[in-house]
Order: C-alpha cells, then structure tokens, then sequence
C-alpha cells in the first residue's frame, strides 16, 4: 500500500513531526508499505530514504514567523504530484491549505484528515482564557469547526492521534471515524537506567538533601506548556517538602522562564539533551514527571516518561490525562497551581515504593511507535478495501 503525506509541518529542521514521519517511513517499508511525504521546502528536490519512502520537496513560500517551515500557497502542484504517484491513501494534516489541497484532489485514492492538533485548543482558549468561560470562547470559535467540517466532508475518514482529541472534535459536533493512538521508541528508555548517584547530584544542584524529592519538566519553553504555572505548584509544594525539579528545554520563553527562576532555589532550566541514551538515564533517575499542558492532544512526553518508570503528574485535561492510571499518577485541575502542588504533595505522601512500583510495571505496557503504524495500516487498508469495493472501477489494475 502506497500512502501519501501531504505534510507543512514536515521539515529539515523540524522537531516531533519530524521525528514522528521518518520513524514511521522507516516501520511503515519493514511492514510492506510504502511512505512518500509532499513538504514545502525552497526548491523542488525528490530525497530517497535508504530504509523505504522518499520525501518530495515542493518549492513554496517560507513561514515569516518560523524559517525552519514553509507553507503551501496553491495547490496545482500537487495535485499533479498525485496523479503522477497513484497513491492508496492521501494524509492531510495541516488544517490550512493541505487540507484543502487533498480534499479538492479529482482522484479516487483513500483521503484522510490525520489531525495532531487541537488549534482552538491551543490557541483561542489560552488567549482568552482570563476574558471568557471555555463555553463562550467555544461557541465564539465555532467557525472554525464550520471551516474544517467543509473539507472533512470531502474526505473519507478523520483520525485522531488519540482519544483526547477525538472526544475534543466529538464534542463539536464533528465525526471521529477512528482515534490512533501514538507510540514511543520504548527501547530508548527504562527504569534499569535508573542512576542514584545522577540523581543525588541533581538534587544537590537543586540544593536539596538525597532525601528530597525530584521532579522533572520536560518539553518546550512555550506558552501553551505552562510552565510558570508549574514553577508556581513546585514552589507551593516546596513550603511543605523537600522538593525540586528539573526543567529541560529551550523556546521563545526561555528568557522569560530564566528570569522567573532567578531566585527559586530549588528549580533549575537544563538545555536541551539530545543524546538519547544520556537523557534516558536523566529521566529514569527523577522521582516524577509533572506536566503542565492541558491543550496537548497526545501525552507522548508522559510515555516516555512512563516508559523510564517515573510515575505522572498531569493536569486532568489533554493527552496526558488519558495515559494518567491512579496506580501511578496524581491528576489536578488543569490551569490550577495550588490544585497542582496539592498532587505534588499527595504524591509523595504515598507509600512511595508502590507507586514507583506500579510505574514500573506499566512502563513494559508502554504503546510503541511499531504498535501506532501496526494499527494505523490495518485501518487504511480496510478503507481502501471499502472504497474498492463500492468503486471497483477506480481501483481495477
């Protein structure tokens, strides 16, 4: 089966989208099939990927607010890049313009709306969060339910990366056809790679005691991650607990969040870590994993940490909340610091060892990224099967 990606937020430079296509390129040819992504890029240029798949590079315009991304403007283009590679299924999940380029598309394959994102979500609800109730920000933002329920109409399946979102487009009165949970590389990270010596030296940057207790933030400098909020919670908590965290990242904010810490004793920013195996070893030594965004539809960040045997603190909404069992997570009231520290501190106050325990367990249970494309080919293949046989014509060879 052949699949096309439609795809602007596939980039050189890009980060979890990414990371996310060319692991899925690589299970995607180990299964039989076959993944070509259609990206904006300043020239035109076909990239062959050694493990299967190749990416087709379309000249467009470059984002003005991020150059590591363009944009696609028309759509001709690829519309004949479509005909020309006679596709199984067609993936669009760009709201803006590949959305609409696939569904306007005159051809008969498979098309299908992937949607990653919530953008009234992460957007329009944040902003107006202090001027409005989430009720009236919804209901003013209904247009753009309209504006995606036209192309959804054209399509013939929308999917979700996971039940948070799919409840989220349910309750706007748009059709889920099927919710695909993401997946990890688990092989990366394990509570084997738990380290006390890494961890009694984390603590004592923190100026904390190796009895203290250690969380870890770990995403993004960026509004919608809330990490003043968090900041807020720890040092709450930290009235009535040796507690401390660790947040690694780097964003727009960082400057921002630099100066909210200056003299927070016990909370520290850490660049980014890119060596995998030596971030494995990081995550695996800290006590918990706290997580502020509840507008993120897929907790991809809360399986990996689950995945190294820290137990979750999570806020009750978004895609971290789906993945939060009480065996191993502590949930609070999104947006709410004192609802936060409040599950920072009930956390602890459990018999520890059972809870770390329990993390463990479900960390060998962790959903992998094999498991996403495993579930996801099974699913098209049953829609083009579908359409073959209502269509024979358009799928006779």
């Amino acid at each position: 089966m052949r699949v096309v990606d439609v795809n602007e937020f596939y980039s050189p430079t890009g980060g979890g989208v990414r990371t996310y296509i060319d692991h899925k390129m690589t299970i995607m040819a180990e299964l039989g099939h076959e993944l070509i992504v259609i990206a904006p890029a300043k020239e035109n240029a076909v990239e062959e990927r050694p493990g299967g798949g190749r990416i087709h590079w379309v000249k467009a315009p470059t984002l003005i607010l991020d150059p590591n991304y363009g944009i696609f403007v028309r759509g001709g283009a690829i519309h004949a890049l479509l005909d020309e590679l006679h596709p199984d299924v067609v993936e669009a999940s760009s709201p803006w313009r590949p959305a609409t380029i696939v569904a306007d598309w005159p051809g008969h394959a498979v098309k299908v709306y992937f949607a990653h994102n919530d953008n009234v979500g992460a957007y329009p609800l944040r902003w107006f969060e202090r001027m409005a109730s989430r009720e009236r920000i919804e209901e003013a933002f209904m247009w753009w339910t309209r504006y995606m329920a036209r192309y959804l109409d054209k399509m013939d399946a929308f999917v979700t990366n996971g039940p948070a979102l799919e409840k989220r487009h349910a309750a706007r009165g748009l059709t889920v056809h099927a919710s695909m949970p993401l997946g990890i590389q688990r092989g990366f990270f394990s509570p084997e790679h738990r380290d006390e010596q890494l961890r009694a030296s984390l603590l004592d940057q923190l100026g904390l005691p190796p009895e203290g207790h250690l969380l870890l933030g770990l995403g993004r400098h960026h509004a919608e991650k809330r990490w003043p909020m968090i900041f807020d919670a720890v040092e709450m908590a930290g009235e009535h607990l040796p507690v401390g965290m660790i947040q690694i990242g780097s964003g727009v904010h960082t400057r921002r969040l630099e100066h909210r810490l200056k003299n927070s004793p016990h909370i520290k920013l850490f660049r980014p870590v890119y060596d995998r195996v030596r971030l494995a070893r990081i995550m695996a030594s800290c006590d918990a994993l706290i997580h502020g965004s509840d507008a993120e539809p897929f907790g991809l960040v809360g399986l990996e940490g689950l995945a190294s045997g820290l137990p979750l603190i999570v806020p009750d909404e978004g895609g971290c909340a789906e993945i939060a069992e009480p065996a191993f997570a502590e949930t609070y009231a999104a947006r709410d610091p004192r609802s936060a520290a409040d599950a920072i501190e009930r956390m602890f106050a459990r018999d520890y060892d059972v809870v770390k325990a329990a993390a463990n367990e479900a960390a060998a249970r962790v959903r992998t990224d094999r498991d996403h494309a495993v579930d996801l080919m099974r699913y098209y293949e049953g829609l083009v099967a579908e359409k073959a046989q209502r269509f024979p014509e358009w799928f006779a060879k």
